[in-house]
């Protein structure tokens, strides 16, 4: 289930099936495979990087994010998401899934990730396996409907939920297994990853570092 499941770094993901998805790409190691689809969770330089996307893009590319995503991207097909939506990509069946914080402010009162923002992450199936993508988040209520073979879920804090928070989320969705992400650069470390394998009521993956 997972030896398709290619972490490239922070909240970066390659899908590898019978279409190529990415997630979030940025800093891509070289000679990565183009890409079929492309989901994009907001519009933050660590997530929506417009180079990183233009080195797997080919012509039939399509990228699918929210409207502060997809007004950005030029040249290329776009699919426009909001939280609860649902749509298809290269036969990628994909559900965006609220995303925002609860607790992380820049400022008080001013979260990091707000509600209205409309950010997501994306529960998407990929040759019959089910993959959620949390996206830059805390543990949101919203999580309670997550049905997932695969949940990739941050765990460093500061700006999405800790570890701990991380091990909440996993009691709220339905999954088979977790994989930590969003650590290892800018913020968390592989110590937060361990805390919250240690922790967590899911059987957790900590997959490889790829070409970083």
């Amino acid at each position: 289930m997972l030896e398709n499941v290619h972490w490239l770094g922070h909240d970066s993901f390659r899908f590898d099936g019978s279409v190529t998805v990415y997630v979030d790409p940025w800093k891509l190691p070289t000679g990565q495979p183009p890409a079929d689809v492309i989901l994009v969770t907001h519009d933050h330089f660590d997530h929506l990087s417009l180079p990183d996307i233009k080195a797997v893009a080919g012509p039939g590319t399509v990228v699918v994010g929210p409207a502060s995503v997809t007004s950005q991207v030029e040249g290329m097909s776009t699919v426009t998401v909001a939280p609860g939506e649902s749509t298809e990509a290269a036969g990628v069946a994909v559900e965006a899934v609220p995303a925002y914080n609860l607790d992380k402010f820049r400022e008080p009162g001013v979260p990091f990730h707000p509600r209205e923002a409309g950010y997501v992450g994306y529960v998407f199936t990929l040759d019959g396996v089910r993959y959620y993508h949390a996206g830059d988040t805390d543990a949101v209520p919203e999580m309670r409907e997550v049905r997932c073979d695969v949940a990739l879920l941050p765990v460093s804090g500061t700006y999405v939920m800790t570890h701990d928070e991380a091990c909440g989320a996993c009691d709220m969705v339905t999954a088979a297994v977790a994989v930590p992400m969003h650590y290892g650069d800018i913020v968390g470390d592989a110590g937060d990853a361990e805390a919250f394998r240690a922790g967590c009521s899911l059987p957790v993956t900590l997959l490889p570092l790829e070409g970083g």
